[in-house]
């Protein structure tokens, strides 16, 4: 995976649809990046905090299969076994879990509270205290043994540009209001205050991962593959909301990317380069799962339908965001799976 030569030549450009407008990004530089054999996970010791959710066990799957020794911190134990050891904490206070953090070579933290849930007082507290604990929590951990981690790689989110109807973000652009873009301020700058000053720190923002279901759920993309196999995969309110998404792989890979590339820092857009409209997506999503017809929902009946019947936040799927992976690009980072109908079609042809 991380053996071979990557070259992004000049002049390419990711077009974008996005209704009736026509979007280009363009690669006006020629850059070869070469990985060296040696640069693998072979040997390297890697804890995963809050590593036991949908994401966590890919990355943990992901980062065994590269041949890392991997440790997974949760408050609870992984629906899946695999080649990972595991580790109970409760994200607030120290303990024995403690001294799996020294002398390995990264630390990746993905820990906090789902999103996908109704966004009441006592969530929404929840949802920023889980983050920013944890966080800290880890700092000070790292602060209390012998040797630290060298490399700290830290989950944040897409969400912190908020949900511009139709502007692409990169990472040089405006960071958004409300609760979401709070929550990843807060997240980040915990970050950067617990980080410790010899720490290499890589922050990755990810938009919609769509992934295989290994026993903790498969993120969104499952919820929304029920909902479209019910004939109810249609476009939500306008359906041009944005939909950027990554396949778990393409995430997997910038992740192990982050630990071993000494030149990585700093925050970084994880996202597909063809980021899609709602409708778009749900339109590929009826067409893998040979489904006809998606019937449509208008505002008023996510706002009712989504906590009534989902359990969720109506506004995860209301609102949305465009956003494009340009210090990757920049980095002629090769995404395997760029567009969205081969991602989707890989997920389906091997799901479990």
């Amino acid at each position: 995976m991380l053996g071979r030569r990557l070259i992004l030549r000049g002049s390419e450009a990711v077009t974008i649809w996005l209704g009736l407008r026509l979007h280009q990004y363009s690669m006006t530089r020629e850059q070869i990046l070469e990985y060296p054999v040696d640069v693998q996970l072979t040997g390297k010791r890697i804890v995963i905090a809050g590593g036991s959710g949908f994401l966590g066990l890919s990355m943990a799957e992901a980062f065994a299969g590269e041949g890392a020794e991997v440790s997974i911190l949760s408050r609870t134990k992984p629906k899946a076994s695999g080649r990972w050891s595991h580790l109970l904490w409760d994200g607030r206070t120290l303990g024995d879990w403690t001294a799996a953090l020294n002398g390995v070579d990264a630390v990746v933290n993905l820990a906090g509270r789902t999103v996908n849930c109704i966004k009441t007082p006592n969530h929404k507290d929840e949802i920023l205290r889980s983050r920013v604990e944890s966080t800290r929590l880890l700092g000070k951990a790292m602060r209390a043994v012998e040797l630290p981690p060298p490399v700290w790689v830290q989950m944040s989110t897409a969400h912190i540009y908020g949900d511009p109807p139709s502007a692409f973000c990169t990472e040089e652009s405006a960071e958004g209001i409300g609760l979401a873009p709070t929550v990843a301020r807060a997240w980040e700058a915990a970050f950067a205050e617990s980080k410790l000053p010899q720490q290499r720190g890589v922050v990755l923002r990810p938009s919609f991962v769509v992934g295989r279901d290994r026993g903790a759920g498969g993120g969104a993309l499952g919820t929304l593959s029920l909902i479209t196999k019910l004939g109810l995969g249609g476009k939500v309110a306008s359906g041009t909301q944005g939909r950027s998404w990554i396949h778990e792989d393409d995430i997997n890979t910038i992740f192990i990317r982050a630990i071993v590339d000494e030149s990585m820092s700093g925050a970084y857009i994880v996202s597909s380069p063809i980021p899609e409209s709602q409708a778009n997506f749900m339109r590929t999503l009826r067409k893998v799962l040979g489904v006809p017809i998606g019937l449509p929902a208008f505002q008023w009946m996510v706002r009712i339908g989504a906590p009534l019947f989902l359990r969720t936040d109506p506004e995860l799927v209301l609102y949305g965001r465009y956003v494009i992976p340009k210090r990757l690009m920049d980095d002629g980072f090769e995404f395997r799976y760029p567009e969205l109908e081969p991602a989707l079609r890989n997920l389906h042809d091997r799901k479990s």
